[in-house]
């Protein structure tokens, strides 16, 4: 296939967006067509945002609802902050994947089906009592039936495969169908398959028909009526990638340790969502960088506190599951003071709860989520790309106040993608810290010593002493220490003055930190809805809707939860109206309205999925109107 053969017979209809979801089972390889048609939309220069979604078994029966994973993808030649609220075109590659995702499709939709797998005993896993793509129950969409599997094993007979391989590639059959009807350049789709499939020639063969078969059959099968174009955006001039929640926070932790000249050293245990950062870090040597699979939760904690006491930036990630693991050993890192990172990859809980689904339900968990009065920074990543500023800004405030700190990402921000413009090094903040190198106090007899809490009087940091240097011995552990000197000590007082010296420390983070900006074009806006975390795309959509239709409306997003920016309680006075929408219970409005006696009104959703525009949109004109 050459770019010759590209160009359709009719001329694309030109769309501005699109909202395409790929649905089959969980051994269909949706995730990786999806992720295809992601990157090659990137390369083109469209604006995009991704929602994979996985079921919640690592191997559910085939041919389930509960067995269905799907992949959807929002492209579009302008700015766009959501993935999609429903899709135009889903891609159905068995009768669970349109049974679970047809509520979701819009009127008037497309649907492309694998009629192959439309046979009695799927029909009857799925719940169906009759097939759908014959009884006329889908009238109401534009229903395109292909036997996608009968044509790939046509596509792959002279390639050596099995037929049960062969049909494997049915997948990539519906990457190169849908490839044509939207136009996306195909060199560096061609490219992908020959790099990943280099060493299975026949693998390699097979996909590679399969794809070039569902292409040639969009170009020739004449059952549609044209393909369609989606323009490249405008965006900020630079080097773009598409990136992932959880590379972004790979790549940020690379990027702090070098901006702070420091060493990466990452303990982690498996699990999900978060594993990623482990993998992609993993890869990464060449840097400075050494990771840790750990035997389990707290031994991953203490591992990155001894790092981080050895002179590391000590990180260890994890999801809700083992923040509650680790919490004793983050009091430890609270008591000693030393500079570390914990990333929260949050999911559906508690308990095991949903492991493939997104929450924000661990905003308490860090704050409060350790014994004794043990505060913490917390900063939360409010899109995928911002996951690597989030972590800069995390190590910066660790690095320079000499305390462990929170970052809370979720399931949607780890899994999900957007394009990233790869910042310059000028761009990227110097965090880097010295080290105690001389002593700083005397013995009663004069003779020099070092006192390990003694602190920076605009900070309250301790100096950070790496362990041998000379002069330098001193004790650290879990009992409370006496102020300056380090020494153990029980006595009241001094415990009292140490909480207060660490609670302060944190508190004064907040001068420290940008004010929270109000995004309210109209200035008259009575309604502030505030946000933190992965809302930021769904509440920016709504918002602009809203503003769309005549009405007024602010908002204001959070990245720092712990402090709160300086000038958030007189934001929030200044609003008759405060709504808070949180994929929880209501744990920020809780916060607010407690620090600040506002009226925060809750707006929660905790269905394992991001909050539609459409949603927020709703709830705020129900109460801009009253």
């Amino acid at each position: 296939m050459t770019a010759e053969t590209t160009s359709p017979v009719q001329p694309p209809e030109t769309l501005e967006r699109v909202v395409i979801r790929f649905a089959g089972d969980s051994g269909d390889g949706m995730q990786l067509v999806g992720d295809r048609f992601t990157d090659v939309s990137a390369a083109f220069g469209n604006d995009l945002a991704t929602l994979p979604n996985y079921p919640a078994e690592i191997r559910a029966p085939a041919g389930t609802i509960a067995g269905v994973s799907s992949f959807q993808v929002h492209i579009a030649g302008r700015d766009i902050v959501t993935p999609g609220d429903a899709p135009n075109l889903l891609v159905a590659m068995n009768p669970a994947a349109l049974k679970a995702n047809i509520g979701d499709l819009i009127p008037g939709g497309a649907i492309i089906a694998n009629t192959d797998a439309f046979e009695p005993r799927n029909l009857e896993k799925a719940g169906y009592l009759g097939n759908p793509l014959e009884d006329g129950s889908l009238s109401s969409y534009r229903l395109y039936a292909i036997p996608m599997t009968t044509l790939t094993l046509e596509a792959a007979k002279d390639t050596g495969a099995k037929p049960r391989d062969a049909e494997r590639s049915k997948n990539f059959f519906a990457l190169g169908l849908i490839a044509w009807m939207y136009t996306r350049p195909l060199e560096s789709i061609l490219a992908w398959i020959d790099e990943r499939f280099a060493k299975n020639k026949i693998v390699h063969d097979a996909n590679l028909a399969a794809f070039k078969a569902g292409y040639h059959f969009g170009e020739t099968a004449e059952i549609f009526e044209h393909a369609y174009a989606v323009p490249a955006a405008k965006l900020e001039p630079g080097r773009y990638r598409n990136i992932t929640g959880n590379v972004a926070t790979a790549y940020g932790l690379i990027a702090a340790a070098q901006q702070a000249k420091l060493p990466l050293f990452l303990a982690s245990y498996p699990i999900t969502p978060a594993s990623d950062i482990l993998h992609e870090l993993s890869k990464h040597k060449k840097f400075g960088v050494r990771t840790v699979q750990a035997e389990d939760e707290i031994a991953a904690a203490g591992m990155a506190i001894g790092a981080s006491y050895a002179g590391h930036l000590g990180v260890t990630t994890t999801s809700g599951p083992g923040v509650d693991l680790k919490s004793e050993s983050m009091g430890l890192a609270v008591s000693i003071e030393l500079p570390m990172l914990l990333i929260d990859v949050q999911r559906g809980g508690p308990s095991t709860g949903l492991p493939t689904k997104t929450e924000q339900a661990d905003l308490m968990l860090a704050m409060y989520g350790r014994h004794g009065e043990a505060p913490m920074p917390i900063v939360a990543a409010y899109s995928p790309s911002n996951c690597f500023d989030a972590v800069i800004e995390g190590a910066r405030i660790a690095l320079k106040y000499q305390t462990p700190v929170m970052i809370l990402t979720d399931g949607y921000l780890a899994n999900g993608s957007e394009p990233w413009r790869y910042p310059t090094s000028a761009e990227l903040p110097d965090i880097s810290v010295p080290f105690q190198t001389e002593t700083n106090g005397e013995h009663p007899d004069g003779t020099p010593r070092y006192l390990p809490y003694l602190r920076d009087p605009e900070t309250l940091a301790r100096p950070w002493a790496i362990p041998g240097t000379p002069g330098l011995m001193h004790r650290v552990g879990g009992i409370e220490k006496q102020d300056v000197t380090g020494n153990v000590n029980y006595e009241p007082a001094n415990h009292e003055l140490m909480m207060h010296l660490r609670a302060d420390k944190i508190a004064g983070i907040a001068a420290d930190i940008p004010l929270v900006e109000v995004d309210d074009p109209s200035g008259e806006a009575e309604l502030l809805v505030l946000g933190w975390g992965s809302t930021w795309g769904a509440i920016q959509a709504a918002a602009r809707r809203v503003r769309e239709g005549g009405a007024k409306v602010a908002h204001a997003h959070l990245m720092h939860l712990n402090p709160f920016p300086s000038n958030l309680g007189d934001v929030l006075r200044r609003y008759p109206k405060v709504l808070v929408p949180e994929m929880n219970l209501g744990q920020l409005s809780r916060l607010v309205r407690a620090e600040y006696l506002v009226d925060a009104q809750s707006l929660t959703k905790v269905q394992g999925l991001p909050f539609r525009a459409a949603e927020l949109e709703a709830k705020m004109l129900e109460m801009i109107n009253g």
